[in-house]
């Protein structure tokens, strides 16, 4: 599949190869983006669009994106955030609180940063990762006529959990989608792990077990707990016994969403057509429908079309930083001498991070020495060679931030699991 601009810039649906190859050959295209492949129609011509509704699936890790239509995936991503910012500031912050006591003291300036908090600002860490989430959803408007965004929100609904009786037509999907919002919460309160023998018997299917009867006790939080499948078998065989007792507050829970909503609010500012689900609705959708567990399949849950025929494929991203701010090393050696921290913007042609092909392999290049001999690995850190040299490699692309490579995506599962009464 190759996506299609006009000659305006707007995006069009996408073609096939073979459609995309006679007109780079007869010159009606240009090459404007290379992965994913992208042509730019240099004529004149209608645009029709079809319905391409964009899931995401907001995350602090990773971000899933699937564009479809009623019949057909036209897009599917799985994005590496960066999680090192919250370690950078800390290590410039030593440096600079050692800078003060090496040449001269000087008071922090605090101020400075509450001028940001009075703004409603949020810290740096959050702050970027919500800019990569706009930067994705960017991108991907940018080469596909999206007409309306799902982005999920949170893994459950607080709201749902103190009233149980609230009605909406996204609650109405059926009998056991109220329970699943409640076991969604439950798992993530129990950080995803058997309160009994805490992951030692190794069974890594989880269970929600009713501390007492359901008849006495409900369905609520307190009530619940995590269980492997092994030691709730134990339990109902009298094996084991239970001494579990919560009266947990939902606060903590609320502040799981902040990033996921302000990300939410700045869509619905910069994109007109802007919905939310929440988790709990993915998780049942997709079991429902026999899909695996990725970010890209529960983004295609939320676009609402699951039974879309998938792509095959999806692009795998990973974010990383723009420049190297460190001039020095943070070592230093004899005579007071601090070897520089950079390397040259060029070595033998090539930049960190730029796309290469090596024996039939592409890769990135992470490493790099002055002698020209690099260090080439693929994105999930699969060594290709720790050192080639320069002369041995084909430059595919330049460097991004945002590093692309596609990948085979996972063939669905064999049954369609069964949801617990």
């Amino acid at each position: 599949m190759v996506y299609v601009v006009n000659v305006n810039g707007k995006p069009l649906m996408p073609c096939k190869e073979a459609k995309a190859r006679r007109l780079l050959k007869n010159n009606k295209a240009k090459i404007r983006k290379k992965e994913p492949f992208t042509i730019q129609l240099l004529f004149e011509c209608e645009n029709q669009v079809q319905d391409i509704t964009l899931g995401i699936d907001a995350g602090s890790k990773h971000i899933g994106l699937s564009a479809t239509s009623e019949q057909k995936e036209l897009y599917a991503a799985d994005v590496e955030l960066r999680n090192d910012i919250v370690e950078l500031l800390s290590t410039r912050r030593q440096y600079r609180q050692a800078r003060r006591n090496r040449l001269r003291y000087r008071a922090p300036r605090f101020f400075n940063r509450v001028h940001s908090k009075n703004r409603g600002q949020l810290v740096p860490s959050i702050e970027q990762k919500i800019g990569t989430h706009l930067r994705v959803v960017s991108d991907v408007c940018g080469i596909l006529p999206i007409s309306k965004i799902i982005v999920e929100t949170a893994s459950f609904d607080i709201q749902k959990i103190k009233n149980p009786d609230i009605n909406g037509e996204e609650y109405q999907q059926g009998s056991q989608l109220g329970f699943w919002n409640v076991r969604e919460y439950v798992l993530w309160r129990d950080n995803h792990e058997c309160q009994y023998c805490h992951g030692k018997s190794k069974d890594k299917i989880l269970n929600v077990h009713h501390i007492e009867s359901r008849k006495t006790g409900g369905d609520s939080p307190e009530n619940l707990t995590v269980l492997c499948e092994y030691c709730h078998g134990r339990y109902h065989m009298g094996k084991i016994k239970l001494d579990l007792k919560y009266g947990k507050s939902l606060r903590d829970a609320a502040f799981m969403g902040i990033m996921r909503w302000s990300f939410y609010n700045r869509l619905k500012e910069t994109y007109p057509n802007v919905l939310m689900t929440y988790g709990f609705v993915t998780k049942n959708t997709r079991i429902q429908h026999g899909l695996p567990k990725e970010h890209y399949t529960d983004a295609r849950c939320i676009s609402g079309n699951p039974q879309a025929e998938p792509l095959g494929y999806y692009f795998y991203q990973k974010k990383v930083r723009c420049h190297n701010r460190q001039i020095h090393k943070a070592n230093i050696l004899k005579g007071g001498i601090r070897k520089r921290n950079q390397a040259e913007y060029k070595v033998k042609g090539f930049r960190l991070f730029d796309k290469v092909r090596y024996d039939n392999q592409m890769g990135f290049i992470f490493g790099r020495r002055a002698s020209g001999y690099f260090d080439i690995r693929k994105l999930n850190g699969e060594v290709i060679h720790r050192s080639v040299s320069y002369m041995k490699l084909e430059l595919l692309d330049t460097r991004k931030t945002l590093l692309t490579e596609r990948r085979q995506a996972v063939p669905l599962m064999a049954k369609v699991m069964s949801i617990p009464a």
